[in-house]
């Protein structure tokens, strides 16, 4: 079993949900990014989705967009970022680490080389926002001959035939988009999003994660009862924002704020 399926496994055994935060590699600046991930680690977080800064995240909110551009005025760049996980594996070799961004920049490196270079730095999973399915086969390989999971997203609209494909070719877990939209809203409909998981779970045995609408510990908690894992981004990412002015202050207030956040998730699952 790799880092996710370890992971996922654990939780299970023990009766908890995954809590899963997502931050903008390199935002508010580079030297920043590995002791965020360590902090949200010591805040309770199970895996981490370290997000590859795009100059287009067609997916993301306001708030995520924002955070792309700072990393970006910084020239982050995907080898970097590579960098930045090679460096959190010096001093945390367990806790599972997915890339998720676009196809561009993976693109411009060339996937075999992308790849390779993930899985030597310990990246376990990649979810790429624009890799449709139909258009996954030239990548799929290439990941799955380093142990790499492909995560694919789901969303209220999928068709139960895509949710067929998609399970079929997905690995480690399934990332639900809980709302018609991009990150960051606030319509989350706990309801609608527990109909939607049981129809899912008919077609897989994966974890089934949760984003795009956990702004708070009530969310997190309301969807912690119905999914896997809960993953909180722009939420944190405000944090960020917020204090890149006050950089010793981002591990302590990011660590807090998933600890609220754990607290929640475990109380309501308990």
């Amino acid at each position: 079993m790799n880092r996710i399926e370890k992971r996922f496994a654990a939780l299970r055994a023990s009766g908890r949900k995954a809590l899963i935060p997502y931050i903008t590699a390199g935002d508010p600046a580079p030297q920043y990014t590995v002791a965020l991930m360590h902090a949200l680690v010591r805040g309770g977080a199970d895996l981490i989705e370290l997000g590859v800064p795009f100059s287009d995240p067609m997916a993301d909110g306001p708030v995520i967009q924002l955070a792309c551009e700072r990393a970006l005025a910084h020239g982050t760049g995907l080898w970097d970022i590579l960098d930045m996980v090679a460096a959190f594996r010096r001093d945390d070799a367990h806790t599972p680490v997915v890339l998720m961004g676009y196809l561009n920049p993976i693109e411009m490196r060339g996937v075999e080389a992308f790849a390779e270079r993930a899985r030597e730095v310990g990246v376990d999973g990649v979810l790429i926002v624009d890799l449709a399915l139909e258009e996954a086969q030239d990548y799929l390989p290439a990941l799955r001959k380093r142990g790499l999971d492909c995560i694919f997203l789901l969303a209220p609209t999928s068709p139960e035939a895509r949710i067929t494909k998609v399970a079929h070719a997905a690995s480690g877990y399934l990332y639900y988009v809980s709302l018609k939209g991009v990150t960051g809203a606030a319509h989350l409909d706990a309801a609608s999003v527990r109909a939607k998981l049981d129809a899912i779970r008919r077609h897989s045995d994966l974890p089934i994660a949760v984003g795009f609408g956990i702004r708070d510990a009530a969310s997190a908690q309301a969807i912690g009862r119905i999914a896997d894992g809960v993953v909180v981004g722009s939420a944190l990412v405000s944090e960020i924002e917020r204090l890149q002015q006050q950089p010793e202050r981002l591990a302590p207030t990011l660590q807090t704020r998933l600890q609220e956040l754990r607290q929640a998730l475990d109380a309501g699952h308990g």
